[in-house]
């Protein structure tokens, strides 16, 4: 296996090809907007909303660049958990994880069409590990989220 199928396969386990850990696609399945928005009482974490806008801006950002094209929305790393404004309604919810399907595939296809020369330059593929390992990061999060509140499907 090349370096760069190899990025491609550890890219999809962290999104929706179980691995060692469960990927991001199937710790936010069957979630409400209310569940998304969840927070424990007295914990300083963040939503599960949160945790995906945050994972959805890395990804954007870095299609961006594999692309070569300017990126128009600079923030920084906290506020990027506010990517967007979490609401109690269902449909935006949709919205948001149809946003991170898409941020996955555009990343995917940016990989794809990159040359292995590109990749070596300028520590792009310890870059593209880093935002795999935090997207793994992350999920994890997630899955505590969605167990704190019940939400975490039972596999009996």
């Amino acid at each position: 296996m090349n370096r760069k199928d190899l990025l491609l396969r550890m890219l999809d386990t962290t999104y929706d090809q179980e691995s060692w850990y469960a990927p991001l696609k199937s710790s936010i399945e069957g979630l409400t907007a209310e569940q998304a928005c969840w927070k424990p009482d007295g914990e300083a974490t963040k939503t599960i909303w949160e945790n995906v806008n945050h994972l959805i801006y890395y990804k954007e950002r870095t299609t961006a660049r594999l692309e070569g094209r300017e990126w128009p929305n600079p923030l920084d790393g906290n506020d990027t958990f506010y990517l967007t404004e979490q609401v109690n309604d269902d449909e935006e919810w949709n919205a948001i994880v149809e946003r991170a399907e898409n941020a996955h595939r555009g990343l995917r296809e940016a990989i794809s069409k990159t040359t292995a020369e590109k990749i070596e330059e300028d520590s792009l593929e310890e870059k593209l590990l880093d935002i795999m390992l935090h997207d793994a990061y992350h999920t994890g999060q997630i899955m505590q989220l969605r167990k704190m509140q019940g939400s975490w499907p039972s596999r009996r």
